[in-house]
């Protein structure tokens, strides 16, 4: 579980996209409503160990095969087993994602554009819960 009984984060800011694996993601926009990252792993690369703490929608704009591990390592997702790869111009819903690295096992980079919603400030903002 990646949020907490308490709804707080249990993982450190460390573990960002933005901080641990910041060679693969580029911030494009980001405000008190969502965070825009741009993500690219070129051919054979890995990113460290990173975390996204808010449900997602990603947009791919090249796709390869990759794998998914956790952060122990254990493999979460790998696209080359029974056509579980995304197509390009596919957009895809996430939850949050606890610690994890991708590695890119293609022969084309992976590019994917991420629109993370930060909700907690539209929690707060609602009549009757400040």
């Amino acid at each position: 579980m990646s949020v907490a009984e308490d709804g707080h984060w249990e993982w450190p800011d460390a573990l960002d996209a933005l901080s641990a694996a910041a060679e693969h993601h580029q911030l494009l926009l980001e405000n008190e409503l969502v965070r825009v990252l741009l993500t690219r792993v070129p051919v054979r690369e890995t990113t460290g160990v990173h975390t996204h703490r808010w449900p997602n929608v990603q947009y791919i704009l090249t796709s390869t095969d990759f794998v998914r591990r956790d952060g122990d390592g254990d493999v979460q997702f790998d696209s080359r087993i029974g056509d579980r790869r995304p197509e390009a111009s596919v957009a895809l819903w996430s939850e949050p994602l606890p610690p994890h690295s991708v590695e890119n096992v293609g022969d084309d980079e992976l590019c994917v554009l991420m629109v993370e919603l930060k909700l907690e400030p539209l929690v707060r903002r609602r009549p009757g819960n400040e």
